[in-house]
């Protein structure tokens, strides 16, 4: 899965599955997140709070650019970095 961004521990990364709605993984120790880009919101997964909070933050600031990766990574384009959470 290619990594778009890494903050305060947190990968965050994508990896395009059609039959899946538009996501990425926030990989935080042992942790996994599952959030949705369209809607951003927590599919599946858990992560201490603050990882939670942090990881929602940033999609939200990132949301058209979380977009454009999906779509990138569905015509099997390798995605952009995002800036990471300051």
């Amino acid at each position: 899965m290619p990594v778009l961004s890494n903050f305060y521990g947190i990968v965050i990364r994508i990896f395009f599955t059609r039959s899946f709605v538009a996501h990425f993984h926030a990989i935080y120790r042992d942790y996994e997140l599952v959030v949705g880009i369209e809607d951003i919101a927590v599919i599946q997964g858990e992560a201490p709070p603050r990882v939670h909070e942090m990881v929602l933050e940033w999609a939200s600031a990132h949301q058209r650019e979380l977009q454009e990766a999906w779509r990138r990574c569905e015509h099997a384009i390798p995605p952009r970095p995002i800036q990471p959470l300051e």
